[in-house]
This record gives structure tokens, C-alpha cells and sequence, in this order.
């Protein structure tokens, strides 16, 4: 029996892009690969992204030809040597236990480059192939975030030398977004694919139940849901914003992050009293929620590094007859200019520019997205996906 190792370092029920996008993607992998009698050993971490919304998983779990194996990590305030020291923890258990292991096929879906790098260790311990799903260049946002020069002078040179090892090496790269293939013709690897995000399910059913306990008045309601951290910048649009709107409109923010208390700072200091926050929620709730706004916010903050990311919420904002506003520019503007009807996008961070168009929108009482839904239905995507893994196995 051959055997896939397949790598996430978030999965279900986690909540988050990675765990949204591999828990669909291994369960259809591993159903196009029972035929073949090909096993797959998956390892990821126990239930961690929000430390707010807890929530239980098995440490091991058998689905059929589907091992799942969730290790368990230290408790961390987020930032970055958090996650480093997380990870660190990830690395060695995964390494420990596929020591001595027979390995065909490793599978890594990495967006901090580290769960790529793991993917490229065991593959080259094992002389097997490495086939590589990158959600995020991970250099290139670092470059773009990390404040202090000193970081940057210590950790991007060692970081550059880990990206040309492992990207090198793998036999396939999958790029979450197409603006990303710029970027990679610097590595000498040639195949490639571009299996961008999809919808999930449960964004495809009517829900009709009440949802939280948030009961928006004659105001016109805004949500956003999803993390609070610095690549999404809220805290540079939505307090000064919503003071501007403070009238007509109504914010409801569902997160959590690494920024959450600057964007409540923000909010104290606009003295702003039409924003309402609310810890993260499943995605039932979620799915009611959207149900009730009037429109969708989707934002990324200003740094050069996300002109060439596609956001996996836009494809979850697409799925509802709502007006998605977007602040976002490069690569994501143009998807969504061309693929999401009744969508506003507004370059990041642009505040007048939301606001003027917020005052003068006038109500949409028809927004038809089915060819969209139609084209980006996750199945689909993960059908073509888990049969171009397994090309390599």
C-alpha cells in the first residue's frame, strides 16, 4: 500500500482558510484514493486559532484510508515568536513520528512557509515527491509588515535560503492565487496549478433561524467576520468610517487577532458608539448572520505584499445576494471587478472613498451570483485538485 503524508497545520473543525480548505480537500483526496489502496496520514494541531472559541477534537481519528493525527500545542499569546515556538512544536512531533516511515507522496499546504518546509524535510529524508499548496508568500508579507529593520536584517536571509531549498525541490507547486506566478519564476520548478479557494457548502444552504442575538434598528448593517490582525487593518478604516456613518450605518465585527485591542483603542478614541464586536461564532451562526446584512465588508490593509493574494472570504461573501465592499487593490481588485457583480472595491485604508459611496448607494433589490457559485463550488475545485495529488502517487 502506498502512503500520502499530507500536511495542514490547521484542520477541522478548527476555524480558519486552512482548515476550511484541507478538511474538504483530504476528505476528497482520500475518497479518489481508496480504489488504490493508497493510505493517508494527516497531521495537523489540535483545535487553536482563536483562544476564545474553544472547541474539541480527537487527537486521532480514522476515517477509512484516512489517518488523522492532531498534535497538541503550548498556549501562546499571538505574535509572531508565538507562533514560531508553536510550530517548532508541530515540526518535531510530525518528524518523530514519521521517523523510519515509508513515505511516496508528501502533500503540504502551507501559507507561513514553515508547514512547506517540514513537507520538504520529510520528502527528502524519504527521497519521495513534494507536491506544495501555497495559500500566502510568506516573505513577501513579512517584508511588508515587520516594522523593525533589525528583524528584517535576521530573519528574511535565513528565511530566503528555507524558501529556495523547499520550493526547489517540490515537484509540484499548487499558488492559491493566480497573482502570485510572478513571483515563483524565480525557482527552477515548472509545474504548476492555480486551484484557487472555493464555496464551501454549508454557504450554498438557506438558513432561516435567528442567529446571534443582534437586532439591527432602522440602520443599515455592515458585518465583517473573520481575523483581526494586521494584514486586515481594520483598525485603519472601520472606527474612522463608521463615525462618518454614525447616522445611517451600523458595524458588527466577528473575530479575533492580534489586533483586536488597537481596533478597540481606535474605536474608544473615534469615541465611536455604532460598532458592535463579537467573538468568533461557527459558521451556522455565521451563515445567519450574513443573511441579515445589509452588506459585507471585506478589507486588506496597504502593504505592497497583498496585490498578489485572493482572500478566501470573497468567495464566502459571494455565495449571499449582498453588496460585498471590498478594500483591497493588485490581483484581488481585478477578480473581483470581473468575476462578483453588485461589489464595491475601494483601494485599502481609503476612507472617504467608502463613505461617499456608502451615502450615495442606492439599494439593490436583485443580485443573481449563480454562475459564480457555479464556477467556484469547492467540491468541484477539490475534485480536479485531490486528482492532480494523486498524479504523483
Amino acid at each position: 500500500m502506498k502512503r500520502i503524508v499530507y500536511l495542514s497545520y490547521f484542520f477541522e473543525p478548527d476555524l480558519s482558510a486552512c482548515s476550511f480548505r484541507n478538511s474538504s480537500l483530504a476528505n476528497q483526496l482520500a475518497s479518489q484514493a481508496k480504489s488504490s489502496e493508497i493510505l493517508i496520514d494527516l497531521y495537523t494541531t489540535l483545535p487553536n486559532r482563536y483562544s476564545n472559541y474553544k472547541l474539541k477534537a480527537p487527537k486521532f481519528e480514522k476515517k477509512d484510508n484516512l489517518n488523522i493525527y492532531r498534535i497538541s500545542l503550548p498556549t501562546f499569546k499571538s505574535g509572531i515568536f508565538g507562533q514560531i515556538l508553536s510550530f517548532k512544536k508541530f515540526y518535531t512531533e510530525v518528524v518523530r513520528l514519521n521517523k523510519n516511515k515509508k513515505t511516496d507522496l508528501v502533500f503540504a499546504s502551507s501559507s507561513k512557509l514553515f508547514t512547506a518546509f517540514l513537507g520538504y524535510v520529510i520528502a527528502s529524508r524519504s527521497n519521495s515527491q513534494l507536491y506544495l499548496d501555497i495559500r500566502d508568500i510568506f516573505i513577501d508579507t513579512l517584508d511588508s509588515i515587520i516594522r523593525f529593520k533589525i528583524l528584517k536584517f535576521l530573519m528574511l536571509p535565513f528565511l530566503k535560503i528555507l524558501e529556495k531549498k523547499t520550493f526547489n525541490y517540490a515537484t509540484h507547486i499548487n499558488l492559491i492565487s493566480p497573482g502570485f506566478k510572478n513571483y515563483f519564476q524565480q525557482f527552477k520548478n515548472s509545474n504548476f496549478s492555480f486551484f484557487t479557494n472555493g464555496i464551501d457548502d454549508i454557504f450554498l444552504n438557506n438558513i432561516n433561524s435567528s442567529g446571534l442575538e443582534f437586532k439591527p434598528n432602522k440602520k443599515k448593517l455592515i458585518v465583517y467576520a473573520g481575523n483581526i490582525g494586521e494584514g486586515q487593518g481594520l483598525h485603519k478604516i472601520i472606527p474612522e468610517a463608521a463615525k462618518l456613518l454614525e447616522k445611517d450605518f451600523k458595524f458588527l465585527i466577528i473575530g479575533d487577532g492580534g489586533i483586536k485591542r488597537l481596533l478597540e483603542a481606535k474605536i474608544n478614541e473615534f469615541n465611536v458608539k455604532n460598532i458592535v464586536l463579537k467573538n468568533p461564532v461557527s459558521r451556522v451562526k455565521l451563515n445567519q448572520v450574513y443573511s441579515k446584512a445589509n452588506y459585507l465588508f471585506l478589507h486588506l490593509n496597504d502593504y505592497s505584499a497583498f496585490k498578489k493574494v485572493l482572500p478566501s472570504k470573497i468567495f464566502e461573501l459571494a455565495t449571499f445576494n449582498k453588496t460585498i465592499l471590498a478594500g483591497v487593490s493588485g490581483y484581488a481588485a481585478e477578480f473581483i471587478k470581473k468575476e462578483i457583480s453588485h461589489s464595491f472595491v475601494f483601494e485599502p485604508c481609503d476612507v472617504n472613498n467608502l463613505v461617499d459611496y456608502l451615502l450615495n448607494d442606492e439599494a439593490t433589490s436583485s443580485i443573481d451570483r449563480i454562475d459564480f457559485i457555479n464556477k467556484f463550488k469547492r467540491n468541484k475545485i477539490n475534485k480536479e485538485m485531490a486528482s492532480s495529488i494523486l498524479k504523483y502517487c
